[in-house]
């Protein structure tokens, strides 16, 4: 694969979307070993939206995960910080709930 510079890539996709702009140019796509713009449906090079639904779906679950786990973080450091003071109770003197158990 040729190593293209910005200006070449930047002509390449002002070029792509000029094809797309017309009728017949719905399935024009670049074509990721030489970088050329084909006909994505005569190559047989097809990019489902299920694929890409799945994708945005997993990276919604990983950024949910991760801020649960920030959640949890942050409460272990606030526990250790107030360790001499009352440990996390509630106005009743229960457990108070954390940010993460209210959001589930």
């Amino acid at each position: 694969m040729a190593q293209n510079s910005g200006a070449d890539v930047v002509r390449r996709l002002t070029e792509l979307r000029e094809k797309h702009s017309t009728p017949k140019g719905i399935y024009m796509g670049i074509e990721g070993n030489e970088g050329k713009i084909i006909d994505m449906k005569e190559a047989n090079i097809w990019d489902p939206a299920a694929v890409k639904i799945q994708t945005i779906k997993t990276a919604i679950e990983v950024s949910c995960m991760l801020l649960r786990i920030d959640d949890i973080v942050s409460g272990i450091k606030k526990e250790k910080r107030d360790k001499g003071q009352s440990s996390m109770k509630g106005p009743e003197g229960g457990e108070a709930e954390s940010v993460s158990d209210l959001r589930d």
